[in-house]
């Protein structure tokens, strides 16, 4: 989907209710910021939703700041904030904590709490250590077939297929 102002590819939906009837945008990055400025503003008296993420999601960083920010990658996965932003998903368990900083103004405004209070599931998985080297093994072949190292990508496949077969 395109930014309604210009052809950039829009990476912000923003819904608004103005009456009774929803207002759709589809903004690019530059575009949001300025809808979201403007939102801001102190002669509005009730924050918007818009506004409120703006602030929750650091829109008004400097662009240094948010760069330097988007270069971060967690360790485990290697996924980096900028995809992160880009995807909105999460590379692993693991992310929750290296961009806990990052994340939890976002989850406190999306849940109102970064306490879960909800059911849990009765099998649980208990191995997370397996599903952490299993992530990592897949980041390691990954990186060898881009490196084209086939040899030792072969050797984390077979580490993989041994992992999932116990």
């Amino acid at each position: 989907m395109k930014c309604q102002h210009c052809e950039k590819p829009a990476t912000f939906h923003i819904t608004e209710l103005t009456g009774n009837t929803p207002e759709e945008l589809h903004l690019c990055e530059e575009h949001a910021r300025m809808y979201l400025m403007q939102a801001d503003q102190p002669e509005e008296p009730v924050p918007t939703i818009a506004g409120a993420l703006a602030q929750h999601l650091k829109i008004s960083q400097t662009a240094e700041e948010l760069s330097s920010l988007d270069q971060e990658s967690c360790p485990v996965c290697g996924i980096t904030f900028y995809e992160f932003r880009h995807v909105g998903r999460l590379g692993c368990p693991h992310d929750y904590v290296h961009f806990e900083q990052e994340l939890e103004p976002l989850i406190v405004n999306v849940h109102g709490s970064t306490v879960h209070v909800g059911k849990k599931p009765e099998q649980g998985s208990t191995d997370t250590d397996a599903r952490t080297e299993l992530i990592q093994l897949r980041k390691q072949m990954q990186d060898a077939i881009a490196k084209e190292d086939y040899e030792k990508a072969s050797e984390m496949r077979d580490r993989i297929n041994k992992i999932n077969n116990e």
